[in-house]
């Protein structure tokens, strides 16, 4: 390996290590500033009427419609135009932002693991248990009935056409091709 190659490698790799560097700190710099917004407007948000179980209950029906917003979006039709991609990205980044923002921000909301309730913004704001705990038990009490519904749907579809294809076999029409020529 020659001279010069050599020291463009290295030179890649300080700057790939920079890079790491940055994007890390970037995402530390982020969640701090997300977890200093989100224990600033807890207690408010928790205050609201209904309690901490309402904010709770909503954000699991966020989750909810947000996830099926996501399933939706990401399904890809056939011809799609550029204004069609940049419309069903546009709703893929909504509805996905709002399932997982609803989630971080109650548990965001959570002390710290390691924090001592003594620290500053260590304290427990409360109804933040019970908002976690709505949000789950909503978002999977409504995400199973969900599915429950989609998939009964699903197994009336088959049935009706199995039905449909049981009765042109009966008439001779369901049949295929290869076994109408025999």
């Amino acid at each position: 390996m020659s001279r010069p190659e050599a020291e463009f490698r290295v030179r890649d790799g300080f700057v790939l290590a920079a890079a790491v560097i940055a994007l890390g700190g970037a995402v530390l710099v982020t969640l701090g500033t997300w977890k200093w917004f989100v224990r600033r407007t807890a207690p408010a948000v928790l205050d609201w009427p209904g309690g901490s179980w309402a904010f709770g209950a909503v954000c699991g029906l966020l989750v909810v419609f947000g996830s099926t917003g996501v399933w939706r979006f990401s399904e890809k039709p056939p011809r799609e135009s550029r204004p069609g991609r940049a419309l069903r990205v546009a709703g893929l980044a909504v509805s996905g932002g709002g399932a997982f923002g609803s989630v971080m921000y109650v548990l965001a909301s959570l002390p710290g693991r390691n924090c001592s309730s003594y620290e500053d913004g260590c304290e427990y704001v409360p109804g933040t248990g019970s908002a976690l705990v709505a949000c789950l038990g909503t978002a999977a009490v409504v995400g199973y009935a969900a599915y429950r519904v989609r998939s009964v749907r699903g197994e009336r579809r088959g049935a009706l056409e199995r039905e449909r294809l049981r009765r042109l076999r009966k008439k001779g029409k369901g049949k295929s091709r290869g076994a109408r020529l025999r």
